[in-house]
């Protein structure tokens, strides 16, 4: 993880460093349709109300890289910028062994599926390319079930509902392209098991999962 971030944020100027060079920022018209790709590191966690406090070893976490993709639209109305936008992201974070200890984070052995999110952001100029935000909105989240040995995963999974919450900097290279820093928290307080169609899926149950993502991107305005 410690590597990729280095080389995603060099990989991101080098897609920018010639159009930038090529032509005058200005005041960066933080207002249109915008596309862009993210990567970044990804925790999901017990809540607070299930996470093991008595046993410091336990972390009940799993972590992983998140990458994927975002579309949005933003309203430039001078010192203030506001947006929907809409995300589907992956994630490597699985259940592991920790120390000998298994860290299931209350689901058993799992790894993280898709992630959708759909919501809104609101943003506040700090320069003439240089936008800070906060964000908010829906998320739903998989998690697959898979076999005892971690290697294969069945048609089983959790699907999580919950809301995310996140702050994070966007910076304009030019009018067109850009890069961005975020960090988000989720909440996932409802769950539902679905079967893959060979049972009829669960009732929803209460469930209480924190995730933690920093996620870096670049995009590109139309």
């Amino acid at each position: 993880m410690k590597k990729s971030i280095p080389l995603f944020a060099a990989v991101a100027v080098a897609a920018v460093a010639s159009p930038a060079a090529a032509q005058s920022v200005g005041d960066a018209p933080f207002t249109g349709l915008r596309v862009e790709a993210l990567a970044g590191y990804d925790q999901l966690r017990a809540g607070s109300s299930v996470d093991d406090d008595v046993n410091v070893d336990n972390d009940q976490s799993a972590e992983g890289v998140t990458y994927g993709g975002a579309v949005g639209y933003d309203v430039d109305l001078g010192a203030v910028v506001v947006g929907a936008e809409a995300e589907l992201m992956g994630s490597s974070a699985d259940t592991d062994y920790d120390n000998g200890d298994f860290e299931g984070f209350g689901y058993g052995n799992v790894s993280a599926g898709r992630d959708i999110y759909l919501g809104a952001r609101v943003g506040a100029k700090v320069g003439p390319q240089a936008l800070i935000y906060a964000k908010g909105g829906y998320t739903n989240a998989k998690l697959n079930v898979r076999s005892n040995d971690g290697t294969a995963t069945f048609d089983d999974n959790y699907k999580l509902d919950g809301y995310r919450l996140g702050a994070g900097v966007e910076y304009a290279f030019n009018p067109r392209m850009y890069a961005k820093l975020e960090y988000r928290y989720s909440n996932y307080s409802d769950a539902k098991v679905d079967f893959g169609g060979s049972l009829p899926d669960s009732d929803r149950f209460d469930v209480d999962t924190d995730r933690h993502q920093v996620v870096a991107g670049v995009g590109v305005r139309f």
